[in-house]
């Protein structure tokens, strides 16, 4: 998966807030976007009424155009962290407010948006002006349909959260200036009214019966402690400092050292620790016991909402459940017929039970686990131009998942990078317990979380010309894992799964991705216990039970969202398949890669409109 890192970092944000800060002209009055300093609430509601006034007496392609950046720039400003993450570094000094003023006006400005989109005049539009409307269109309307659900109590479970938040952000921060170590500190310092403001909601959260299961919340009391070494210094927390301007004195930069670590330890200890003691004493025990998204309040809408959102088709849960059970069954049987290939005498459960445990399937370091990722990345490099004309500029690396976080992590992650930052995209790669990291699974992961899949797709829809920043940063969930899941089917294109044990990690991924349509709907929407989904999961996949367990809390946790990757990747086999069977010998597959992923992430509806007129036009 990638690092998700914005529409679900802290759930509680919208899909525009979930986004990046615009970088290009801001009409209507406000200021630039780079180096412009924060813009106030007045300011922003001021923009939109003058952009609202312009009806009629502009053209109207550049009044949407001053609409997507406004929304854009306000996103930001609501969403920090998010600013950061895409390397614009106006708000780096601050957090999310996560105040109930700050979660109602977000929800308000939903109308003031939406008034001002329909008096765009659609028939003044261009086609591209057109097709990003309706794209816009599409997004608010999904933060319309969630502004009922309360998610912002929700805002913390073992994958996000403050305890993850704050190192995670604060590492992408560069003080490799004045005014960037400045930021790392005045960040640092405002982590005691974060820790506050989120104590509050959760609090609130759990009087009203809206947390996550309790089960799944044992081991986010570590993590905070992760961020308190008895040596403050090691803090994860103070790692943007390790690099600091290099024309600085050294009385400047123990000056600076000095004033983090006098912050670190008198203001955020005591921060973190009264947080710790509160999901210790209260949080945890106060949590519900229950697994399901529709136990909650309005929960049955809430998780068809969120199945919606997440796959952007109608699909209901029964009939995902249904293509579950029948990609199971399908994939299963090509297990079965692997599982003759190679010679193993055994049943398929005893030959899952010898690829979990045979030592021979895992490297005995974490070094040689990352090396061998490395390896495997650049051999996919080479073969890339076989399968796309246009290739990213963003280069990326593989780095270890941080310790703090590990134990608690999926199997791996992507975290983009940014050209405007000039930070490369990583996959970071889990290396806790290495005896839950088969050699076998590494092909079809790195195609996944580096290339062709995360890495390329993302890095490609941060360079598409001419696109509004909301559409270059978006991250339609299933677009984005659909991608990453078709990609670890190009491996045979790229020289991979030479080896039939590495072919039978790539059918594990893929069952994987099968079993959570099964999981997320049976535990949502069918009552499923987690024990029944463990249990299913390990019946069917070669996966180890530590993984398992991992993967089967995330479930719980993130209602609807592993049902993006196989809805996706159905969706883009659909499409190609279409593609070759009307096109014949005048298909190309680097053209319908690169026609695929020309405009970014789009809602799946959209995304085969598009490809439905690609073909259509390949045809004359």
């Amino acid at each position: 998966m990638r690092r998700v890192k914005r529409s679900l970092r802290w759930v509680g944000r919208g899909m525009f807030v979930a986004l990046a800060m615009a970088t290009g002209w801001m009409p209507w009055g406000l200021p630039q976007a780079r180096g412009a300093g924060p813009v106030t609430l007045a300011e922003f509601e001021a923009a939109f009424d003058s952009l609202a006034r312009q009806k009629g007496k502009t053209n109207e392609p550049g009044r949407l155009r001053a609409l997507f950046d406004l929304q854009w720039r306000q996103a930001m400003s609501d969403s920090p962290e998010s600013a950061t993450y895409n390397g614009y570094p106006e708000f780096n000094d601050r957090w999310q407010d996560l105040s109930p003023e700050a979660i109602r006006r977000q929800r308000v400005g939903l109308a003031r948006t939406r008034s001002v989109l329909d008096g765009i005049d659609v028939a003044a539009l261009d086609e591209d002006s057109r097709g990003y409307r309706d794209l816009f269109d599409a997004y608010l309307r999904l933060d319309e349909e969630g502004a009922r659900f309360p998610s912002e109590y929700l805002l913390l479970n073992q994958l996000q959260g403050p305890q993850q938040e704050i190192a995670q952000t604060l590492g992408l921060m560069q003080a490799t200036t004045g005014r960037g170590v400045e930021d790392v500190l005045a960040r640092l310092g405002r982590v005691p009214r974060l820790l506050s403001q989120a104590t509050n909601l959760l609090r609130e959260g759990a009087a009203k019966g809206i947390t996550p299961a309790q089960v799944t919340l044992r081991n986010v009391p570590e993590q905070v402690l992760a961020l308190m070494p008895d040596d403050a210094s090691k803090s994860p927390l103070l790692n943007p400092l390790s690099s600091l301007p290099s024309a600085a004195t050294d009385a400047e930069r123990a000056q600076w050292r000095s004033r983090a670590l006098s912050t670190l330890t008198n203001e955020v200890y005591p921060a973190l620790r009264d947080f710790h003691r509160f999901l210790t004493n209260h949080y945890l025990p106060a949590a519900r016991t229950q697994l399901a998204c529709v136990d909650l309040p309005d929960g049955r809408a809430w998780y068809e909402h969120r199945v919606r959102r997440i796959t952007t088709t109608d699909l209901t849960p029964e009939r995902i459940h249904e293509i579950g059970l029948a990609e199971v069954a399908r994939i299963r049987g090509e297990m079965e017929a692997l599982r003759v290939q190679v010679g193993f005498k055994g049943s398929l459960g005893e030959f899952f039970t010898h690829l979990r445990s045979d030592p021979a399937f895992f490297h005995e370091t974490g070094t040689a686990l990352l090396a061998g990722y490395r390896d495997i990345s650049k051999r996919v490099d080479g073969g890339l131009p076989r399968l796309f004309g246009k290739l990213p500029r963003l280069p990326y690396g593989v780095q270890p998942i941080p310790s703090y976080s590990e134990r608690s992590q999926t199997t791996a992650y992507y975290q983009p990078g940014s050209l405007t930052a000039g930070r490369p995209g990583n996959f970071h790669a889990n290396t806790y317990n290495l005896r839950m990291r088969p050699k076998w699974e590494m092909e079809a992961l790195t195609l996944h979380e580096a290339v062709p899949g995360h890495h390329l797709q993302i890095a490609l829809a941060q360079e598409v010309e001419g696109a509004p920043e909301f559409q270059r940063h978006a991250e339609t969930t299933a677009f984005v894992e659909g991608w990453a899941l078709y990609a670890e089917s190009l491996g045979p294109d790229l020289g991979m799964y030479q080896d039939p044990y590495s072919r039978f990690g790539q059918l594990t991924y893929e069952m994987w991705r099968a079993i959570r349509l099964v999981l997320d709907t049976g535990i949502h929407a069918k009552g499923w216990s987690r024990d029944q989904a463990i249990r299913y999961f390990l019946a069917n996949a070669g996966k180890t039970e530590h993984d398992v367990v991992v993967e089967v809390d995330r479930y719980i946790v993130w209602p609807g969202q592993a049902l993006a990757y196989k809805v996706g990747q159905l969706k883009i086999r659909e499409l190609r398949t279409r593609a070759e069977q009307r096109l014949g010998a005048r298909f190309d597959l680097r053209r319908f890669h690169d026609a695929l992923l020309a405009r970014g992430a789009l809602p799946l509806t959209i995304l085969e409109r598009r490809m439905n007129a690609w073909i259509a036009a390949e045809e004359r």
